[in-house]
């Protein structure tokens, strides 16, 4: 029996400059918006001492996420995705920059705090749909596509764990506007480091989606999701945990109110969903030889919602990191092995628009977890608010179990991306392969 690697392969990296240039240049990039989801909800307690207003920071983003994450998604199966993932750094730029802005002047409005900060959420979406249809492309072996998806997701993590530590010390050093000021510049290395990429196309099945209207190619895109369970379960299993058992959103009422820990307590709690995220991604060496992928999620989840209870119930703020910790542990192995279901059951011609709503999932969720822990926090207690939402998560894992079997029955044996544009998805017999992938179809990144 072959001996199982745990390291990650790093062959992608070493046999592709452009996989190398558009991953480092996210890294910084990300660092920088890591610094802002600290800042956006400590700086609304701060100044309002409630933890049901920084609960609303989710609602206010939702909307704007929702809507430009499809619209990116088809402009990604229409047109050169290379130019959409520049010509969003304008609206990142402009949007985290009007929040430097607004805290500098001091006393800043709630209301454009709400509104910048949904604007914010919205870009970053496109950005995320763009990004993820440009990445598999630079990725000639397909054979080495998990590995890639590996890599990228455990240097994503990094950033979560980098970010949100600098990111509150800054605060604590020199305010929210530099975190905001920071999260402007980083977008400059996403620039420099796509700008000497080719010009990179939807691939030529994808015709019909370029000729028809963008919300017809939204309409076909959500029916093709909607039609494949095994891919509609692992949705619901992302979704089902982040809306019940991230309680994201209340980390800075914990660090202030019940460890009295200030900025860098704040810092600390986001940082260590990530440092568990982190390690255990960098060591999915093992998840290229597993088959039963949709198994493993449903398990990952299941131990997301015991270690969000628990951390709930800690006593001092290293206990409850350290749970946090080992959920982002068990979230990261349920990300690569969601990301590895989505592209093998996803053709070309739809990849920019599974992605988009795929990365609705993943960012849409915690904004929906962030209204649903804030809220109950405001009526019950932050503690009572963390604890009940892993047990819902538990219940939740339950539900989507017997509503989509098909995500446990996944086998990596069965399925192959099938090329045809008109007839996605479709389950081939074991162990044939189907056609390499195309130049410029998208893999699935999660940052949350």
């Amino acid at each position: 029996m072959p001996r199982i690697k745990l390291l990650p392969d790093l062959t992608p990296f070493r046999a592709s400059r452009d996989l190398r240039l558009v991953v480092g240049g996210n890294f910084v990039s990300n660092m920088g918006a890591q610094a802002s989801l600290v800042a956006l909800p400590y700086q609304l307690y701060v100044l309002t001492h409630s933890a049901f207003l920084v609960g609303m920071l989710g609602a206010a983003e939702l909307g704007p996420l929702v809507f430009m994450s499809l619209v990116g998604g088809a402009l990604a199966d229409r047109s050169d995705r290379r130019r959409l993932l520049l010509l969003t750094q304008i609206g990142v730029v402009t949007c985290a920059g009007g929040l430097a802005v607004v805290s500098f002047a001091g006393h800043p409005v709630l209301a454009s705090l709400y509104v910048l900060g949904g604007f914010l959420a919205g870009f970053n979406a496109l950005q995320n749909a763009a990004r993820s249809a440009v990445l598999p492309g630079l990725v000639a072996d397909r054979e080495l596509l998990a590995s890639a998806i590996a890599l990228n997701y455990g240097l994503s993590t990094l950033t979560m764990v980098l970010g949100p530590g600098l990111g509150g010390l800054l605060i604590g050093l020199l305010g929210v506007e530099a975190a905001y000021t920071i999260d402007a510049v980083s977008c400059l290395a996403v620039v420099f480091t796509v700008l000497p990429l080719g010009p990179m196309h939807a691939p030529a099945s994808a015709a019909r989606a370029q000729t028809e209207s963008i919300r017809r190619s939204i309409a076909d895109g959500l029916r093709y999701v909607r039609g494949n369970k095994a891919l509609l379960g692992s949705f619901g299993a992302d979704l089902v945990a982040m809306t019940f058992g991230m309680p994201r959103a209340l980390f800075a009422v914990l660090a202030l109110s019940v460890y009295h820990a200030g900025a860098g307590g704040t810092g600390v709690l986001y940082a260590s969903v990530a440092a568990g995220g982190t390690v255990s991604a960098l060591l999915t060496g093992w998840i290229k030889h597993a088959r039963r992928l949709g198994r493993i999620v449903i398990c990952a989840v299941t131990v997301w919602g015991v270690a969000i209870a628990l951390a709930g119930l800690m006593g001092s703020l290293w206990l409850a990191a350290a749970m946090l910790a080992l959920a982002g542990a068990a979230d990261s192995v349920s990300a690569v092995c969601r990301s590895t279901i989505n592209q093998t059951v996803t053709p070309e011609a739809m990849r920019g628009r599974m992605s988009a709503v795929f990365g609705l999932v993943v960012t849409g969720g915690p904004r929906l977890g962030d209204l649903e822990s804030g809220s109950v926090a405001g009526a019950a207690g932050v503690r009572f608010s963390v604890v009940s939402g892993g047990l819902l998560c538990l219940l939740g894992i339950g539900g989507i179990m017997l509503a989509f079997p098909a995500l446990a029955r996944y086998d990596t044996a069965d399925w192959a991306v099938a090329p045809s544009g008109d007839e996605p998805g479709r389950p081939l017999a074991p162990n044939v392969a189907a056609e390499p992938a195309a130049t410029g179809v998208g893999p699935h990144m999660t940052l949350k």
